[in-house]
């Protein structure tokens, strides 16, 4: 059984200096590959230096909401350059956030929607966060071009939602907070998403899955959201393991063999 975590913050602070020790543990529990995602100019670094540094992890990099007031045509020319240097397969996390809203709403979605178009440009998926920000995230979608497609990560929409963006070119990335006993929408949209487009992640070190919850995430532990997955959709944790690794290589360009 091969599991794949969609989208981890390997470069974060809390993993300094023992990144190794934890692709291990992840590797034990069967995670053999990782995203590990930027959202600034430091974590873009960070993660770009750990896909080098290891064959199973990936970058995504990009602007996030927090820092979209930041983001100009210097930071274009350093996020497409990045890119090209190799190891980066998505530009993420990119979206809006109205519960921070770090970023003038406007800000936030002018640079999302600008970073889609370079997403595009240069054949690659978006890695998408949205808080409080469904309808304006809906829309900037629904407008533009996603032949390359689209991750919404850490899904927490409701099934209304959930119909809305499945007639996009969207797929559906779900964290700890689908083993959440409380979180009945979430259970319901997980159990809506069709296999086909369906991820799993830990977004560590955020976001810890029962049954270590209130422990700081580990990637290893998106062994416990596909679990929970699993169950809500009545299958065995090797359908999910199996459909959502698939996904990732496809969604991604990744190639299974290399993991």
């Amino acid at each position: 059984m091969k599991i794949y975590d969609n989208h981890t913050h390997l470069n974060d602070k809390p993993f300094a200096g023992k990144e190794a020790d934890y692709i291990q543990k992840a590797r034990d529990l069967d995670v053999v590959g990782m995203n590990c995602v930027g959202q600034d100019p430091e974590m873009n670094l960070g993660a770009l230096e750990l896909a080098k540094r290891f064959a199973n992890v990936k970058a995504i990099i990009g602007y996030c909401s927090d820092v979209a007031k930041d983001y100009d045509q210097a930071a274009e020319d350093l996020l497409v350059e990045q890119v090209k240097g190799g190891q980066v397969v998505a530009i993420g996390e990119i979206g809006l956030d109205y519960y921070w809203d770090e970023s003038p709403r406007d800000v936030q979605r002018k640079v999302f929607a600008r970073q889609i178009e370079v997403a595009r440009d240069l054949q690659l998926p978006v890695n998408i966060h949205t808080r409080d920000a469904f309808a304006d995230c809906w829309q900037i979608l629904k407008e533009a071009d996603l032949e390359y497609g689209a991750v919404l990560h850490s899904y927490n929409g409701g099934p209304e939602w959930t119909e809305k963006f499945l007639d996009l070119n969207v797929n559906f990335s779900f964290s700890g907070v689908v083993s959440f006993k409380k979180a009945a929408e979430v259970h319901e949209s997980a159990k809506l998403v069709p296999l086909d487009r369906l991820l799993v992640e830990t977004d560590a070190p955020f976001l810890t899955p029962v049954p270590y919850r209130g422990r700081q995430n580990e990637p290893g532990y998106v062994r416990y959201v596909a679990q929970a997955v699993a169950d809500l959709k009545g299958l065995d944790l090797a359908e999910v393991a199996e459909a959502t690794y698939a996904n990732t290589m496809r969604i991604y360009g990744l190639n299974a063999e290399e993991f």
